[in-house]
Parts: C-alpha cells; sequence; structure tokens
C-alpha cells in the first residue's frame, strides 16, 4: 500500500473511532418495550414460516405419497442399486 492509502484509512479508522465516542457520551435512559413489539414480531414471523411450509407441499386432495425403493439400472441394463422413489 501506498502511503496516502495507509494515510487515508488511518483518517477515516480515527474518524470512525471519535464519532463511536461522541455518540456513547450521551445519557442513557432506560424504558421497557413492552409486549406489542415482542407478540407482533411473532405472529408476523409465524406467518411467513407457515406460508412457506404450506406452500411448498402439496395439496391434501392429491392423496398421500407412497414411497419405497426400486431397482435402478444403467443403459446396459447392469444393476447400478436402489433408488427411494415417491408417487
Amino acid at each position: 500500500m501506498s502511503i496516502k492509502t495507509k494515510l487515508a484509512a488511518l483518517a477515516l479508522a480515527t474518524l470512525a473511532v471519535a464519532g463511536s465516542i461522541a455518540t456513547t457520551t450521551s445519557q442513557a435512559e432506560a424504558k421497557p418495550l413492552g409486549w406489542g413489539w415482542g407478540v407482533g414480531a411473532g405472529i408476523a414471523t409465524a406467518a411467513i414460516v407457515g406460508t412457506a411450509i404450506a406452500a411448498s407441499n402439496e395439496p391434501y386432495y392429491y392423496g398421500y405419497h407412497r414411497c419405497g425403493w426400486v431397482a435402478q439400472y444403467n443403459a446396459f441394463g447392469q444393476y447400478v442399486g436402489r433408488v427411494r422413489t415417491c408417487y
């Protein structure tokens, strides 16, 4: 790195430290947040997760999936192994 780059990085770091010290010297005021924010965030998160789960599955009217193991063969008809398939 050149001297100009080092000097610019040092000046930026000094400015960041000075800014953080200036913002932390104000008087702290403690007050409770209450239940509203937590309950609202929980309901919103549950709605988003529930929607994602419901969208990833097929509807119930298609019936249940039947899964089993099926033999798998290559192009020459040789047995390769088993694969789990659902239909």
